[in-house]
């Protein structure tokens, strides 16, 4: 699969290198942000009523697909292992956290391909599902000529899909956040939030450039304002905090100073004191790639109180994830077969996805969470490439 953005990357491998570079992630204050950066609104919109319910024994289970990466020759064993997890799983909604495809199509037809590839594996099982969007998925806009927007009119048109255009005024596409109604359908029991983490650092700010830093992007002051804004309206519609979920492509900074457990310090003896602070679980194969500069999300997430967890992709042979001062912080891993792994041999012994276990009569409603991988179901994992023609496109219609 050919990388149109090799050029603009940092080496994800090698950029964190650098001396003391958690300590470089830039405090919004000091940037010369434009005015409007800082003053663009986000007001808080009445959402529309839920159109998801917890199940009659009040569970409810999602399944978090990431970095499914791949053109409209897809790998068949992305498709498998995704057909394999929702038959096994039986979730009742389906989150797909960006880099969904990637560069290698060629024209409009293609990445619709591309798209259908990811897409009908919860089409013919009548899984609800959504998507965001990761720093991949308009790779094959130069040639392609559609952009995120054009894409999410597609992922739109799916009978299944929950996606909304998202909200105006605000940075990025497809930002939303999605309603689960209880069992008795009557009242909100739990929230998901799906967001756009942006693609890449413009090439300058306030004159200076980026040289030296991760060049990734970030949330920016404006979603962050609309996640606070929403939550604080939907406490007063509904007289409570409603619990949530917070699902974005590109990690926070929050990730790597829980593994471990400092700013500054990177050593094993960090780590060792970390899992035990943190309960971290899973695996950290690769340095976490967040943007130049710290969201401020987080911060926003412990004054509201109400997000459970944010999860991320972007950094494939990641797997962990941990409790950071109440809040859940992890990856989902990769899913896709097509795009980078582990080194040698071992490529594909990350393959997998996270699932989450809902019970609206259990406090802050989320039960549990893990990783399920490919291994698990018996798939090839030889590092090779099996890619495969792109199914026939059929018509989508809302129902």
């Amino acid at each position: 699969m050919s990388n149109q953005n090799s050029g603009r990357m940092m080496d994800r491998k090698n950029f964190i290198k650098i001396s003391g570079l958690s300590t470089l992630a830039l405090t919004l204050g000091t940037t010369g942000l434009p005015v409007d950066f800082l003053t663009s609104t986000a007001e808080a919109k009445k959402q529309d009523e839920a159109k998801l319910k917890f199940n009659p024994n009040g569970k409810f289970k999602i399944v978090q697909f990431n970095d499914t990466q791949d053109d409209e020759r897809i790998d068949r064993r992305t498709i498998q292992l995704m057909e394999k997890v929702l038959d096994t799983e039986k979730p009742d909604f389906v989150v797909l956290n960006g880099d969904n495809i990637t560069g290698g199509c060629d024209t409009a037809l293609e990445m619709k391909q591309a798209i259908n590839n990811v897409a009908q594996p919860m089409e013919k099982r009548g899984i609800k599902w959504a998507i965001t969007y990761g720093n991949h998925d308009e790779d094959s806009t130069p040639n392609s000529g559609l952009d995120e927007k054009d894409m999410l009119k597609i992922y739109m048109s799916y009978k299944y899909n929950m996606n909304q255009p998202g909200e105006k005024d605000i940075t990025g596409t497809g930002n939303m956040n999605l309603l689960i109604n209880d069992s008795k359908g009557k009242k909100a029991a739990f929230n998901l939030w799906l967001l756009d983490s942006g693609r890449y650092a413009p090439n300058t700010i306030a004159g200076q450039d980026f040289e030296g830093y991760p060049t990734w992007d970030w949330l920016r002051m404006n979603q962050v304002k609309w996640y606070y804004e929403t939550s604080k309206s939907l406490e007063k519609r509904f007289d409570r905090k409603i619990p949530s979920l917070m699902f974005i492509h590109i990690p926070l900074w929050e990730h790597r100073f829980m593994w471990y457990g400092s700013v500054d310090g990177r050593t094993a003896a960090n780590h060792e004191t970390a899992v035990k602070k943190h309960n971290i679980v899973g695996e950290r194969n690769e340095d976490e790639c967040p943007g130049p500069i710290n969201s401020g999300m987080f911060s926003a997430i412990l004054e509201r109180n109400d997000v459970k967890g944010v999860f991320c992709g972007h950094d494939h042979i990641n797997t962990y994830s941990g409790n950071y001062y109440g809040v859940l912080l992890g990856y989902g891993g990769s899913a896709g077969f097509g795009t980078y792994g582990l080194s040698g041999a071992e490529k594909n012994r990350l393959r997998g996805a996270r699932v989450f276990s809902l019970d609206e009569n259990k406090e802050g409603v989320l039960a549990e969470t893990h990783m399920v991988f490919a291994k698990d179901y018996g798939i090839d994992l030889t590092a090779n490439d099996q890619s495969i023609d792109p199914a026939p496109l059929k018509e989508s219609v809302k129902a």
